[in-house]
């Protein structure tokens, strides 16, 4: 099996002079860049948001290529219409407020079904498709992924600031993305047959038309054979973007391979990683993880380097091992968050200057 995998990533689009998002997206735009990139790029929920599509990959260096290419192309056709891009789970001065809904059947039924939710959801985040041809294996490697959320979600942090103020977290993304129904940790599903239920008693009560409209942090994908990460926020920096990925990846071929690892995830190990999600969430690569063992509590970086060490075999099958250590790299420099506040700080007696500072390496940063 080639674990061939994909990301999607998701952007604001802002004004380039002023770094505020824009209300519309201009349709002059959207046309030249689907001319230039076809269907990998397409507009998203809030008229403010594009996302983009990178082609299924086996090689961790042509998808890095890809990317990149992509953030590169996209943001040179954005400058030319006067925009650009930023790779931020949040915009650091975005008024939900004036957002407004894109076009399209599926976006105003999700917008009638969440209302206000809806509109708040100025959020950007990053989803990394695994392929997993066996639809069992999908829902049972889910499941046994659980410990490992919190870990993805410290590494991707980039969303301190909400409305032009720090939040005091790292990845506020998630806190607000949270008041969307079927959002979070998976439930402890182990079969697709319970999966299956589930489903089918919500698209029976009119709750919802299909799978797709279950947005766990990780689930089995409706249009494809993958197993889909949502738990990232947009990654700022694109090296940190294939870091993120190919760690997944080998976690997920460790998983496939080994199927009794995890397979004692009970509701109270479910609770843990529940807890360990919001310490991610709040503190990033800096924070610790709740265990169940009595030997206190363990940091990032030290549920990074055992991660590391478990997976290492699976990463260099992958060919993807460069890619898993510049994790490394991220705890050491710190996440997009972590360099957001810092510049925030150096002009802290200027809150507006510095937001300004933030915007300005946020659109820098993306398409380096």
């Amino acid at each position: 099996m080639s674990f061939s995998f994909g990301i999607e990533e998701e952007y604001f689009l802002v004004d380039s002079e002023t770094g505020s998002v824009t209300r519309r997206m201009p349709e002059r735009f959207l046309a030249a860049a689907k001319a230039a990139l076809g269907e990998r790029v397409t507009g998203e929920f809030l008229q403010s948001q594009i996302e983009i599509v990178t082609a299924p990959q086996t090689d961790m260096a042509a998808a890095h290529e890809d990317l990149r290419l992509l953030r590169r192309r996209l943001g040179t056709i954005a400058n030319d219409h006067g925009l650009a891009i930023l790779a931020a789970g949040t915009h650091p001065t975005a008024i939900w407020e004036r957002s407004r809904q894109s076009h399209g059947e599926r976006y105003d039924s999700v917008m009638d079904d969440l209302q206000m939710i809806g509109r708040r959801n100025m959020l950007c985040g990053m989803h990394v498709h695994v392929e997993l041809p066996d639809p069992d294996d999908r829902i049972d490697v889910m499941t046994r992924m659980l410990p490992h959320l919190p870990l993805f979600i410290a590494l991707s942090t980039s969303s301190p600031f909400w409305r032009s103020q720090p939040t005091g977290l790292l990845g506020y993304r998630l806190a607000a993305y949270d008041e969307l129904p079927r959002t979070g940790i998976p439930e402890l599903l182990r079969t697709k047959a319970e999966f299956d239920a589930y489903i089918d008693a919500l698209v029976q009560a009119g709750v919802m038309p299909d799978a797709s409209y279950i947005w766990w942090a990780v689930r089995p994908s409706l249009k494809h054979p993958t197993l889909e990460l949502r738990a990232p926020d947009v990654c700022t920096r694109v090296d940190d973007a294939i870091a993120v990925a190919a760690l997944y990846r080998a976690v997920t071929r460790r998983l496939t391979l080994n199927p009794s690892q995890n397979r004692d995830m009970n509701a109270i190990t479910r609770a843990i990683v529940v807890e360990n999600k919001w310490r991610a969430q709040r503190y990033g690569v800096r924070g610790s993880f709740a265990r169940l063992e009595r030997d206190g509590p363990i940091t990032v970086a030290e549920m990074l380097e055992h991660v590391i060490t478990e997976v290492a075999p699976d990463a260099k099958a992958l060919g993807c091992l460069d890619a898993v250590l510049h994790c490394r790299r991220i705890v050491e420099r710190g996440t997009s968050a972590d360099r957001q506040l810092a510049i925030f700080e150096q002009h802290a007696d200027n809150p507006e200057l510095a937001l300004r500072r933030v915007t300005e390496w946020l659109a820098e940063a993306t398409v380096l």
